[in-house]
């Protein structure tokens, strides 16, 4: 078994802890539904949040999900590099997956406005 990472990304409507937590929390629930990943498998997650949000850790959206496995991964939230014209409000996932799926095979998750950041990956079956 190799591992594998998974993108996803999300925008938010505003700074608030409870945008932030909820659109996390949907965005990793997306991210392990559409690549069949049990949680025991995930080697570790960075989250990286736009200079603009700062209510909260959206790490904190993952000791909500359902399973106590959720309760032994690995987080770490970060910044991300404030480009001139990058999209604002947004979220940003790096999920490591002990997996034997091949790179062509991980579906990853882009919602709300994120879509724009790789519509090549979105629009895939």
């Amino acid at each position: 078994m190799g591992m594998r990472g998974i993108r996803g990304a999300v925008t938010v409507e505003a700074d608030t802890r409870e945008e932030i937590v909820s659109s996390t929390k949907w965005l990793l629930e997306e991210m392990v539904s559409r690549n069949e990943v049990n949680p025991e498998d995930i080697g570790s997650i960075i989250i990286t949040t736009t200079e603009d949000l700062c209510a909260t850790f959206p790490a904190q959206a993952a000791r909500l999900l359902e399973g106590e496995a959720w309760q032994y991964v690995p987080l770490m939230c970060a910044r991300e590099i404030p480009v001139p014209g990058g999209l604002p409000l947004c979220i940003r996932v790096m999920m490591h997956v002990n997996t034997d799926k091949t790179a062509k095979d991980i579906h990853h998750v882009f919602l709300r406005e994120a879509v724009k950041l790789r519509p090549d990956l979105t629009n895939r079956g």
